[in-house]
């Protein structure tokens, strides 16, 4: 009896560890789908919400705020009000947003025109190039970049970057390449398009090379260590070989880069220049992003009673949401694309 006892005690100690890994499994899977389902329904639900929110907005503007550049939320102090497509606005109200999304598109523009070299010799350097004792420092100082507050930065670009820019690159490439297209004109106090980009640069960087590491370091050894035995240079084994064997996660990085870009709002409100209604002439001159505005003219819409200038600032809001999604959801895509092509 006892042995039977000990028979039946012992046989659910021996299924215990497997029934405990099991049942782990299950409360990790519910987890992680749990907290996917979570991020995917905030996502959607703030689609819906500035859907909803900016709907009047977009049927009294129609296509206007793509084509018009003139914001003016409207006689505060009259008493007259303008009625259209059932909407009612102040007299005189007209929200054109041209302005800021050129801004937005022409800084984040060039920022990648800054950034995508830079990070392509900082990902490979880490890759090939930094010995394998430094490598980890190298990494942590390059991801710590990415968490660096972007007010950071902005202070920097405000008594750094923005003086000299103002004082002594702006003068001297306007007297010496002034007749370059985007580079002649005033050179301005500094404030404006090219200390935005460069901000935007610094900031997107971390993202891109790491990214771009990830991707090198994810490809065959094979295709370096061939090229080197057929007697390339380092750099040709790099450039040649196995740069076009990573196109595509490259091209996802820049995306990812661009993404981060977009939507990036204090660092470029300090430096930008605020420009309402006036298109940059040249790269020193004052822009403005659909980030930045929503901030700077968020106070000011408060004192629409009509409520239309909130809802239009609203509307700038669900473009950039819509761009900066459909970014990240390209760059994703082929960042899977070239993981599976990887695989195979």
């Amino acid at each position: 009896m006892d042995s039977n006892l000990g028979y039946a005690g012992g046989a659910p100690k021996a299924r215990l560890p497997l029934l405990q890994r099991i049942g782990t499994q299950r409360v990790v899977r519910f987890l992680f789908g749990s907290a996917a389902t979570i991020s995917t329904l905030v996502i959607v639900l703030m689609l819906v919400f500035l859907g909803i929110y900016a709907f009047p907005a977009i049927r009294f503007n129609g296509l206007g705020i793509l084509t018009q550049s003139v914001w003016n939320i409207g006689d505060q102090y009259g008493s007259g009000h303008v009625v259209r497509a059932g909407i009612t606005a102040m007299q005189g109200a007209q929200f054109g947003g041209l302005v800021f999304v050129f801004g937005t598109v022409v800084t984040a523009f060039v920022a990648m025109l800054f950034a995508v070299p830079l990070s392509l010799l900082v990902a490979v350097a880490l890759v090939y190039r930094v010995p394998p004792r430094l490598r980890p420092l190298v990494n942590a100082v390059v991801e710590l970049m990415a968490g660096v507050p972007s007010v950071v930065y902005g202070l920097w670009g405000i008594v750094v970057l923005v003086p000299f820019i103002g004082q002594r690159l702006g003068p001297w490439t306007t007297e010496h390449l002034g007749f370059l297209p985007f580079l002649g004109g005033p050179a301005g106090s500094g404030n404006g398009l090219l200390a935005s980009s460069v901000l935007l640069s610094l900031m997107a960087m971390p993202f891109m090379v790491a990214t771009i590491r990830d991707v090198i370091l994810a490809q065959e050894k094979s295709i370096f260590e061939a090229s080197m035995a057929l007697g390339s240079t380092s750099w040709q084994a790099v450039t040649k070989a196995v740069m076009p064997s990573v196109t595509n996660g490259i091209f996802a990085a820049v995306l990812v880069a661009l993404g981060r870009a977009l939507g990036e709002t204090m660092a470029v409100l300090m430096v930008c220049g605020g420009a309402v209604g006036i298109f940059a002439q040249n790269i020193f001159q004052s822009v403005n992003t659909i980030a930045a505005v929503i901030v700077s003219q968020l106070e000011s819409a408060l004192t629409d009673p009509t409520g239309l200038a909130q809802k239009s600032l609203a509307e700038l809001a669900l473009m950039l949401f819509v761009i900066t999604l459909f970014v990240n959801i390209v760059a994703r895509l082929i960042l899977h694309g070239a993981d599976r092509s990887g695989e195979a």
